[in-house]
């Protein structure tokens, strides 16, 4: 009272309680009587007003200015008439240290690796023991006890990662051997615990860069560790088109490559349980078409538009296995900086649809087998300019994290592949409120969009294709003039992804048709495309063929 400790009679604090737990719910005097009471316990008079009696005591301790005599209802336990009377608990959340407790820990969720350290510590600090310890044996408050206890230990694994993602590697130990300590006879803790002893004191040598995006309420991390070792995090692992799995001595998937570490140490080898995940994302999702076996002999044959996102749906965790590469009927996978782009923006919205709200650690895709030949500046600059362009306007999560080798590194400017992270104005003005596609971002995503579709046709018009695939591009071209000319967006959308997936297969066979480079009248009418893209990406002086427009 006041700011002092008030002694309560013990079957008033389990009153008390069990009004606590019901989060705001009135509470009939009937429950109350049920669950507070002892069974064997001699009640003198009707239980109804012994009832009353424990919640005039509250009723004094809570609301001191309150008084039976006023006629008035108490602010802070008012009586709810009905059929049966009940009470309801009337309190800020912040003034009941268990809910203090588990808003905290979700407020970090979204912040910032520094700010999520400060909620996480102000968390623990609320942590005195047994939680509702004078109800503890109580069926009601069983279920919540439970909750509590759980989520104070993945708050402590939570703070202890934070730590050693912040650099702080003697904090970080400290809240490890704390964890250790609390939890001694608990095998599944203890592992936990080695393996975050063992992450701490390899990672004093490792690199790590951030940039803080205060307008988008996010931060960009690019470190030097174990992918597979982010445990708060979603994990993105890149896959090709037909989504292979098959890892036997390398031929299909190298076991170094993402997918092929997340088969082994994520599931465990059982790549029978990671097909059927893989199937069920899929389930969904038109097919492109089936290849022949004779033209493939190895591996899956279904395959999928490149730039399809399966979401695997994990017992703590989500992992996002993005198709951003092409598999040639040779084994050899090939990918280009449209289709990482066109991958990396249906990413990010399986991230928002899916992702609850958690820290989403990638490595650098496009780096490996998928032959982008992209510098490790380009890709970098990619991942990043792609997730905050799709950042403004919703809320992603509170962190992405590019997880590099320490030799990438070490070679590449880092701090000027995220330049595009300084904050400006535009940040500021982008950003309104989740799901708020503002007019800024309109713009921007249309200047975005025709500006893809010119590098696509660039891209295109470099290969040597079949004459058949030729005619297709033509029909794509055609269809995609008259969407820019008529300012539809949707359509220049739909057939640049189209012309994305015209990137050629290769075959084990030569027995196909010839490939051709483009004719004249194809690059004519990409000239006349690169004129109705003008308004919002500037064409350049000569056209796609080398000759004056």
């Amino acid at each position: 009272m006041n700011g002092q400790p008030v002694k309560l009679k013990p079957l008033t604090v389990a009153v008390l309680i069990r009004l606590i737990v019901a989060d705001g719910a009135p509470v009939t005097v009937d429950a109350l009587f049920r669950d507070c009471w002892p069974p064997a316990e001699l009640v003198v008079g009707e239980y109804r007003t012994q009832v009353q009696k424990r919640i005039l005591e509250i009723r004094r301790a809570l609301d001191p200015q309150w008084s039976s005599e006023s006629g008035e209802q108490s602010r802070v336990l008012p009586t709810q008439r009905g059929r049966v009377t009940a009470y309801q608990l009337v309190a800020d959340r912040d003034a009941i240290d268990v809910f203090q407790f588990s808003d905290l820990v979700a407020q970090s969720r979204r912040a910032a690796t520094e700010d999520r350290i400060g909620l996480l510590e102000r968390a623990m600090a609320l942590w005195t023991g047994q939680p509702l310890l004078d109800v503890g044996d109580q069926p009601w408050a069983d279920q919540l006890v439970r909750q509590l206890i759980s989520l104070h230990q993945t708050t402590e694994q939570a703070l202890t990662h934070a730590y050693q993602l912040a650099g702080r590697a003697h904090d970080a130990l400290d809240a490890a051997d704390g964890l250790a300590a609390r939890s001694p006879r608990d095998p599944e803790p203890a592992s936990w615990v080695e393996t975050r002893r063992d992450q701490v004191r390899a990672s004093e040598g490792k690199r790590l860069y951030r940039k803080d995006v205060a307008s988008l309420k996010t931060a960009v991390v690019v470190l030097t560790d174990d992918l597979f070792a982010q445990d708060d995090a979603n994990l993105v692992a890149g896959f090709c088109d037909t989504f292979d799995t098959d890892t036997d001595r390398n031929i299909i998937i190298s076991q170094e490559s993402t997918q092929g570490a997340l088969l082994h140490r994520v599931y465990g080898g059982d790549r029978d349980r990671l097909d059927r995940d893989l199937r069920a994302a899929l389930s969904r999702t038109p097919k492109v078409g089936v290849e022949p076996k004779s033209a493939k002999p190895r591996g899956k044959l279904t395959r999928y538009p490149v730039g399809t996102v399966a979401t695997l749906h994990l017992a703590t965790r989500r992992v996002f296995a993005v198709a951003y590469s092409r598999m040639g009927n040779d084994l050899m996978a090939q990918s280009s900086l449209p289709l990482l782009k066109t991958s990396l923006t249906n990413l990010w919205e399986a991230v928002y649809r899916y992702g609850q709200l958690k820290p989403v650690a990638m490595p650098l895709v496009g780096s490996g087998l998928s032959r982008t030949d992209a510098s490790y500046e380009e890709l970098l600059s990619l991942i990043v300019n792609s997730f905050v362009g799709s950042a403004r306007g919703r809320y992603l999560t509170p962190e992405l994290r590019v997880v590099i080798s320490r030799s990438i590194f070490d070679t590449i400017d880092v701090p000027g592949a995220l330049k595009s992270l300084r904050p400006g104005a535009r940040d500021a003005q982008s950003y309104r409120g989740d799901g708020d596609m503002t007019a800024d971002r309109q713009a921007q995503d249309t200047a975005d969009l025709r500006s893809s579709t010119l590098t696509v046709v660039q891209y295109i018009l470099r290969l040597k294709l079949p004459q058949a695939t030729w005619e297709r591009v033509a029909e794509i071209i055609e269809t995609a003039i008259h969407a820019a000319a008529a300012a539809d967006m949707e359509s220049l959308r739909q057939a640049t992804g189209e012309l994305m997936l015209v990137s050629p297969v290769r075959i084990i066979k030569g027995d196909g048709p010839p490939n051709e480079p483009a004719a004249q009248k194809v690059f004519e009418r990409a000239n006349v495309l690169i004129t109705a893209l003008q308004p919002m990406q500037p064409a350049p002086a000569e056209g796609l063929d080398g000759k004056p427009r």
